[in-house]
C-alpha cells in the first residue's frame, strides 16, 4: 500500500507521450480512411510547426 501524504512522482515525459498517443487515437477514430496518412500524423503531432519554429 502506498503511504498517504502525496508521495506520487510524475514523469512529465511519460505524461506527454500518453497525451500524444491519445491525440493520435482520437484522430484515427475520427478519420474517414482506414489509416492516417503521414501528413495527418505530422499534423496531429504538430511536427511541421515544431520544424518551422526550430528553423527560424
Amino acid at each position: 500500500m502506498a503511504p498517504v501524504g502525496g508521495t506520487a512522482v510524475q514523469d512529465h515525459v511519460a505524461l506527454a507521450e500518453i497525451e500524444l498517443c491519445g491525440e493520435l487515437i482520437i484522430a484515427a477514430s475520427a478519420a474517414d480512411e482506414d489509416r492516417l496518412s503521414l501528413e495527418s500524423i505530422d499534423e496531429v503531432l504538430k511536427v511541421a510547426k515544431e520544424r518551422a519554429d526550430a528553423s527560424g
